[in-house]
């Protein structure tokens, strides 16, 4: 039996919060090949996956985007609408059709201040996200450009 992954939206937030953030969704829909977001770009709302998948990347100057995590149904996408200057930091591109909920991020934001519970709950999960991303990109860019065999996981 599998546990369901601590970053996953119905693993991370308790029913409450995820009912009461659910009432400021709506569904949207992605091509596949579809950018969500560019790295610098205005952070103003938020996905989470219902189904399809969505890469992370990171801008490379001279290559292409290096993809930092691929993201699937439960899971959020986008960090930056939470944090000043509200501005992305990676990149998201749709790799199939996907199906997700949109957020507005002022409005989310509002929720949060106005209900201090919520707002906890809510910032305790980005924070898991970021530190699961924060993680995941450093394995993968290791992995991309660090020398094989110079111990560089050690």
């Amino acid at each position: 039996m599998s546990t369901p992954s601590p970053i996953r939206f119905h693993a991370a937030l308790p029913a409450d919060c995820r009912d009461r953030l659910m009432q400021l969704a709506h569904e949207v829909n992605f091509d596949e090949g579809t950018r969500l977001f560019r790295e610098g770009g205005r952070a103003d709302r938020f996905w989470i996956v219902r189904s399809g998948t969505v890469t992370l990347d990171v801008h490379v100057p001279g290559r292409r985007p290096a993809v930092i995590e691929t993201l699937g149904t439960g899971e959020l996408v986008g960090c930056s609408w939470l944090f000043k200057p509200y501005a992305w930091r990676l990149g998201a591109e749709a790799m199939t059709p996907v199906r997700a909920h949109e957020f507005d991020a002022v409005g989310v934001r509002a929720l949060m201040d106005a209900d201090p519970a919520f707002g906890s709950a809510l910032g305790h999960w980005v924070g898991q996200v970021l530190a699961h991303r924060l993680q995941a990109a450093r394995v993968r860019l290791l992995d991309l450009y660090a020398p094989h065999g110079s111990g560089a996981f050690l």
